[in-house]
């Protein structure tokens, strides 16, 4: 009996332990932005995590053609459609700070490429932090899982 409950006990606390560890996946998915106006798949190839825009709320300009990466400063780029574009690139998982980090996005808005990190708040929420130079001089965006 002393056997069958330390083995229990034992499972237990493996099966805790694995439950607390963070892989990075739990990033995976699809993303509603702030304002609403996008959702987002991130995705993950190798060790790195990127993200598409895949839905715009507003997708075409007022004459009805598809919204182009306009303010992209690389002219050859500029005919490129914004729904489908990789805004977020190249982030790496940080286990000890549970976040991602290193990696870039990409403002069609502005035509602008900055610094980024991500972390989870919960489950469904993920903070944004764009920044130029250190982090501290940046702005954060929550955005909502898309169920």
């Amino acid at each position: 009996m002393k056997l069958l409950k330390g083995t229990m006990m034992l499972m237990f606390l493996l099966m805790a332990t694995a439950f607390q560890v963070q892989t990075g996946d739990e990033i995976l998915g699809e993303w509603l932005s702030s304002s609403g106006e996008g959702k987002f798949r991130i995705f993950k190839s190798g060790e790195y995590y990127y993200g598409t825009i895949y839905w715009l709320k507003e997708p075409n300009t007022t004459k009805g053609e598809p919204k182009l990466d306009d303010n992209n400063p690389d002219p050859s780029k500029r005919s490129r459609k914004i729904q489908g574009l990789m805004l977020l690139k190249s982030f790496k998982f940080n286990a000890k700070n549970k976040s991602w980090e290193n990696g870039e996005i990409y403002d069609p808005e502005s035509g602008k490429t900055y610094s980024c990190n991500m972390k989870m708040e919960t489950a469904d929420k993920l903070n944004i932090r764009g920044y130029i130079g250190i982090s501290l001089i940046g702005r954060t965006e929550v955005w909502t899982r898309v169920k």
